[in-house]
């Protein structure tokens, strides 16, 4: 049972030259499925000392929007995937809106609208075929309340939504799926929101740790790999994940279309069986991309686009079901101090009441951040495509992996 307890409000960080800084614009995702997360005020400052200046929530919780008023922090929220079938009514999204955006504007700045998350791959039609109507209801609010230049629609896929991933150029959409993408990309091109994907090159290591390159997948040196079409070399496999995207929606004739990336990340801990799973790698990653980040460069393909990325996540989350990854992708731990070292040296440390549990985690724990209202859409982001009647974040399908075959990188699916 949550208690109150003391947690840090001002956290005066040191920090490394090339990672966190107020210019960086460095997005974070902030889950909430957990029993001891700090209460959102304080939670401001912490997302203040690392410079992130957007936050993506998975549901529109007041106590953060409010909690954030006045800050100037750019917010993605979130419409459950569950509630999709009822938006199909422009009542109920404009009800929705009203409640959850407008009545928090301009003082929160909510710049987007997240509709579902990974909805086509959770294999229920009822779902599939409510997005598109979803969105265009949310986004009819928005027009009706004069907000649709300030606040966009959008919805994040995964990377299983892909049939075709290697090499990068010739990525394209599942068969079963490019008709309802079609859609969704033409909705992006009328009302100029982003394609969201989640990108996470931990599962495509998790997968076959006996033939991915490890450092191909943390961005640390490697031959990386040429793709034979387009001639382009990719030092990394992230940069290869988004371009098959890029590719893909290209072949639909959306090149215009901007893609970002809503999610990626990587676990400090997981089971015996999850390979990769450790502080080490977890710095690495996070640490490298937020230098890629810091670099403003986009992919091979698009040297010039603006990835907009958000890490996953804010805090670890000790409810999320699954084996213990699901658990451990946050930068932070409840009480506030960070899970491994990115380059923070924490030389004062203040206290005030908030809610969580009655002791702080050891370095890396199973404990995360809580909420009472967390989207189903988002409880998981293991293989399992459905637990329990609650959706989750599935990673099965077309995830890149990275396989030295004779002295050569080659990329492959799983």
């Amino acid at each position: 049972m949550a208690t109150s307890f003391f947690f840090s409000t001002l956290l005066l960080f040191s920090v490394s030259a090339s990672f966190f800084t107020p210019a960086l614009l460095l997005g974070i995702n902030y889950g909430q499925i957990a029993d001891n997360l700090p209460h959102p005020d304080a939670v401001v400052s912490l997302v203040n000392s690392i410079g992130a200046t957007r936050v993506k929530l998975y549901d529109a919780d007041p106590r953060v929007l409010k909690a954030f008023a006045g800050t100037g922090v750019q917010f993605i929220v979130s419409v459950a995937n569950e509630n999709l079938p009822l938006f199909r009514d422009p009542k109920q999204a404009l009800a929705w809106v009203k409640s959850n955006v407008y009545s928090h504007l301009p003082s929160t700045n909510i710049t987007c609208i997240a509709v579902g998350n990974e909805v086509l791959t959770l294999n229920n039609s009822l779902l599939s075929s409510s997005l598109l109507p979803a969105m265009e209801t949310v986004h009819s609010a928005l027009v009706s309340l004069n907000l649709d230049k300030q606040v966009t629609v959008t919805t994040a896929h995964n990377l299983a939504i892909l049939e075709v991933s290697y090499p990068p150029s010739a990525g394209a959409f599942r068969r079963d799926l490019v008709q309802r993408i079609s859609c969704l990309l033409e909705f992006h091109r009328k009302v100029g929101s982003p394609f969201l994907i989640n990108a996470y090159p931990y599962f495509a290591y998790k997968a076959s740790p006996k033939q991915v390159s490890l450092d191909f997948a943390l961005f640390e040196p490697s031959p990386g790999l040429s793709d034979p079409v387009s001639g382009l070399h990719y030092d990394n496999m992230f940069h290869a994940q988004i371009d098959a995207a890029h590719s893909a929606i290209e072949k639909l004739g959306y090149k215009n279309v901007c893609l970002q990336i809503s999610e990626t990340g990587w676990p400090s801990k997981g089971d015996a069986d999850e390979a990769g799973a450790s502080p080490e790698n977890a710095r690495k990653y996070n640490g490298n991309l937020i230098k890629l980040i810091a670099e403003k460069k986009g992919t091979p393909m698009r040297p010039k686009s603006d990835l907009n990325v958000y890490v996953f996540a804010l805090f670890n989350e000790n409810q999320k079901p699954g084996p213990s990854s699901e658990r451990n992708f946050g930068l932070f731990k409840p009480d506030g101090t960070p899970v491994y070292n990115l380059g923070f040296n924490i030389t004062s440390l203040m206290t005030t009441n908030s809610t969580s549990a009655p002791s702080a985690p050891p370095l890396v724990t199973d404990s995360s951040s809580s909420s009472s209202s967390s989207s189903n859409g988002y409880l998981s982001i293991t293989d399992n495509a459905v637990r329990g009647g609650d959706t989750d974040r599935s990673r099965t399908g077309y995830l890149l992996c990275c396989l030295m075959i004779s002295g050569a990188v080659a990329l492959r699916r799983f």
